[in-house]
Order: structure tokens, then sequence, then C-alpha cells
């Protein structure tokens, strides 16, 4: 029997483990690659040597949010046009304005939908293939 083929690389970058491991099942069961970041300087230190097709960004981390770390994202070589979407438990106004300001190309609100996130990364995926 043929192995599914990969839709694509997603580095999600996330503190919580509870929230990796339930994004982990998601992706993996609708085949895409996973990589993961348990905060900023992993995901940088990842980012270093491999451009995926996707980031999925938690917003509140220590040490560096997913404000500046998207930012730093933008101004990496390679790394300017890989679609970036926050995961976030942020959802007062204007919470989303400031992610999609910050850099983001999506924002997806915690708990998360398991049909709006795979919607979301099928989406911006088949953006990306059609630039």
């Amino acid at each position: 029997m043929a192995q599914p083929e990969e839709k694509g690389t997603i580095l999600y970058v996330e503190d919580n483990p509870d929230n990796r491991m339930l994004v982990r099942r998601i992706l993996l069961a609708e085949d895409y690659k996973l990589l993961e970041a348990n905060n900023a300087f992993e995901a940088i230190n990842l980012l270093a040597t491999t451009i995926p097709d996707l980031i999925l960004m938690d917003i509140n981390m220590p040490d560096m949010d997913g404000y500046t770390l998207t930012a730093k994202i933008r101004s990496m070589p390679g790394l300017g046009r890989v679609p970036i979407l926050a995961l976030t438990a942020n959802v007062m106004r204007g919470d989303k304005e400031k992610t999609l300001e910050a850099g983001c190309d999506g924002y997806i609100q915690k708990p998360l939908d398991i049909d709006q996130l795979t919607r979301e990364i099928e989406k911006f995926l088949a953006r990306r293939a059609n630039v």
C-alpha cells in the first residue's frame, strides 16, 4: 500500500504541550509534515535551516511573544512570503487587527475548531501554490 503524499511542511510554534499534542494529531492525520518549536528561539534555530510551507504561531509565549517573532521571521531571508497563521486566545476587540498588523496572514481563535484550522491551512497553502 502506498504511503499518502505529504501536503506540505508546517512549523508550529507553541509553548503549551497540550496544544502542541492536539495540533500534532490533527496535522499528522491530515498528512502534513510537522515541525515543532517550544518557543521563539527554537523556531528561529529551525528556520535557519528549513523553510516551511506555513507557520502556525502562538501569540502568548514567554521570553518572546508571537508578534515579535513574526516580525523577526518576516525579516529573515527566504521567509518573507511564508504564510503565518496566529493561533491565539487573544479574542478581545482589536486583537485580530494587532495580529495582522504584526505580519500574520491569518488569525484562528483558541480553543481551536478543528475544521476551521484545516480549512485555513488549506486555503493559505493553495494561495501560496498559486503565487
